[in-house]
């Protein structure tokens, strides 16, 4: 405006004085009073000061072609998708037509500079406002576009998070659905099978139909058949406490014979009744950070199992070793080993149960027990086996 005012151009001062006062009108009602601007005002206003302005300021000649494009892409940048081939189309005609009528009326058009000088000042003033505008609507454009695109990430990473949650909330849901199945499949087969075998078994005395003779073997697989049961029974209430209630861990430092020496002296009484050898060597110093229950039914499962698959004449070693800050025990047995098969899920609830060497049958639930119980005491718990062999299971627990 000053420029144009003091260089005599007062048409183009004006003209720029009412473009500065429509855009700051509508920037004020668009920011301030939060009513959207009127992009058909907006096109239109541009049209006819421009007009006036081509024709007051040297027509073609002068440096109004070079703003026309410029405030066309405004336009085009605050107008709704649909109207944009009719804006082109419009400002196309209107300057297609400024152009015929100052090609053929050209008394209309005003030369207000002089050639040489003036139209170089009047082009070096001019050149910077299409330049500046192009920025301005570039850059706003650009921040639309990345603002939208982080938006969409943002949406898509929701949608990930949502996606990965349900996926993990359908592995559980599968997971507690085979362990509803594994838990209703051991108690309706595996704990009413000796039930069954019980109930028989009085129903036969009650009726006086066993011998003598019969009755010894009978009762002992009743007794084999009662106490696999009992240890059934046991693991399955632990391992069902241990889900309903979550994990409640009481770690103390004790000494590890201590702990567990009535676990050994069961275990003893255990093998003996199968004849089989059992050893125990823990020294009486040992001092470890551990949970005195779970650690009881941990090695307690172990023993049990090493019994249960170590036929009659056998051995059973368990022994202690430091290893780092760890304290590993080892329950070694010669019995007849784990099939490779089995041993990719031995620590599963899915795992088939086996028959011990006396035909004693579990739930499958013991070796799950001692993982969970071991690692919520931050321990861990290994094994290797050879079919025929026999098997070694290692569970580590941290020394004081």
């Amino acid at each position: 405006m000053p420029y144009n005012f003091f260089s005599g151009l007062y048409t183009a001062s004006v003209s720029s004085f009412l473009i500065a006062l429509f855009f700051s009108y509508q920037y004020y009602n668009s920011r301030f009073r939060g009513k959207a601007h009127s992009n058909i005002l907006f096109g239109l206003t541009g049209i006819f000061i421009f007009s006036v302005n081509y024709f007051a300021n040297s027509g073609i000649n002068g440096s109004t072609d070079l703003i026309w494009p410029a405030y066309l892409l405004l336009v085009l940048a605050i107008s709704p998708y649909r109207q944009h081939i009719v804006w082109l189309i419009i400002y196309v005609l209107c300057f297609l037509a400024l152009h015929l009528v100052a090609y053929y009326y050209p008394f209309l058009v005003q030369h207000p500079f002089s050639a040489g000088r003036g139209e170089l000042m009047d082009r070096i003033t001019a050149f910077p406002i299409p330049i500046v505008t192009i920025y301005i609507v570039i850059t706003f454009i650009r921040k639309s576009y990345d603002k939208e695109k982080r938006i969409v990430e943002v949406k898509a990473e929701a949608i990930e998070a949502r996606n990965q949650l349900i996926l993990l909330q359908k592995d559980q849901l599968e997971k507690s659905n085979a362990e509803k199945n594994r838990l209703m499949s051991i108690i309706s087969h595996d704990m009413r099978t000796p039930l069954i075998n019980i109930q028989s078994y009085l129903e036969l005395l009650n009726e006086d139909e066993l011998d003598s003779a019969q009755r010894p073997a009978l009762e002992k697989d009743l007794l084999t058949a009662t106490n696999s049961t009992m240890d059934m029974l046991s693991n399955l209430l632990q391992w069902s406490k241990s889900q309903m209630q979550g994990p409640s861990v009481n770690l103390l430092p004790l000494n590890l014979f201590s702990a567990l020496k009535s676990t050994l002296e069961m275990g003893k009484v255990q093998a003996e009744k199968k004849a089989i050898a059992f050893n125990y060597n823990i020294g009486p110093n040992i001092n470890v950070i551990a949970d005195t229950d779970m650690l009881q039914l941990v090695l307690r499962n172990l023993i049990s199992n090493a019994v249960k698959f170590t036929p009659q004449g056998g051995i059973i070693d368990i022994n202690t070793q430091f290893v780092q800050h760890e304290c590993k025990i080892t329950v070694n047995d010669s019995g007849k080993g784990i099939d490779p098969k089995v041993q990719e899920k031995i620590f599963s609830i899915n795992t088939e149960p086996e028959y011990g060497t006396n035909n004693e049958r579990g739930a499958g639930l013991g070796l799950l027990l001692c993982k969970e119980f071991i690692e919520r005491q931050g321990g861990r718990i290994e094994f290797k086996s050879v079919v025929g062999k026999g098997s070694s299971f290692s569970i580590f627990i941290s020394l004081v």
